[in-house]
């Protein structure tokens, strides 16, 4: 009852047999997921989803969808992409009602411009729903801002995730702009190196940074720290995948507005 009235508020056309949907799951939270991606999760024959889809999304989907795990991690992948993007293609032209779930925001290091292009090539219908990504749930869950007139005038998210030759190619003096947050996904592992090159281009050694361990979930860690101890907080921390880094100036507000929605929640 509930999700048909949702779909008449919304204006949202069902989800045609054959007809795939790339949807993004937020960061962990389920409360976190779009109203239009509740629609069309609630519509789906089959759910491709990754590791990062939390259990709670998931238990969103009716019980009767099949389920297909296509979840990555560091040297060790359910499928390969190419994989991936042929289980879609497979799926749509038997007629199934294909949702795609990913963690986060779909075209937001999320390879869903490639899932699409392989759709759009094989001539499926698909539509693509955006989600909250990582670095925005994160941080307003961790207690501040990515951007602010006094601290940050412009964010920029940033891959850690090594090639599969071990390089990790980024611009680093454009990186390291004064003034700016740098959100790095998938980082953990090339902590020493991001540390290292920054430092080297200007960074000042003191800068906070915020590591947000399974952020808006309930297993949420968050430990402020600072550039030139990066890697030491890491190994100290004992901190794994997920854990989203964030160096700037704006991870200062932490304790502050910490503070502020104690006060507010105690009054």
């Amino acid at each position: 009852m509930f999700i048909q009235a949702l779909k008449e508020q919304l204006g949202e056309a069902p989800l045609s047999p054959g007809e795939v949907a790339i949807v993004g799951a937020g960061p962990g939270d389920p409360g976190l997921l779009t109203l239009r991606a509740l629609c069309l999760l609630n519509q789906a024959d089959c759910l491709v989803y990754d590791r990062l889809v939390s259990p709670d999304v998931m238990a969103l989907a009716p019980q009767a969808a099949q389920r297909f795990y296509v979840g990555k991690a560091s040297r060790c992948h359910a499928l390969t992409q190419d994989e991936t993007n042929q289980l879609l293609v497979r799926l749509a032209v038997t007629g199934k009602r294909v949702v795609r779930l990913k963690g986060g925001d779909p075209f937001i290091f999320g390879r869903g411009g490639e899932e699409a292009e392989m759709l759009v090539d094989n001539g499926i219908p698909f539509r693509v729903v955006p989600g909250i990504t990582s670095a925005q749930g994160c941080s307003a869950y961790a207690g501040f801002p990515l951007t602010h007139r006094d601290y940050a005038q412009g964010v920029t998210f940033v891959t850690g995730h090594a090639r599969a030759d071990g390089s990790l190619n980024l611009d680093w003096p454009a990186l390291a702009s004064r003034r700016h947050t740098l959100v790095f996904y998938m980082g953990l592992t090339n902590a020493e190196l991001i540390r290292r090159e920054l430092l080297a281009n200007g960074v000042p050694s003191r800068l906070p940074v915020a590591l947000i361990e399974r952020g808006t979930t309930p297993q949420q860690r968050r430990v402020i720290t600072t550039l030139d101890r990066l890697p030491d907080t890491i190994r100290d921390e004992s901190l794994t995948p997920p854990t989203l880094i964030v160096v700037g100036e704006v991870v200062s507000l932490a304790a502050r507005l910490d503070a502020g929605c104690l006060a507010e929640a105690v009054a």
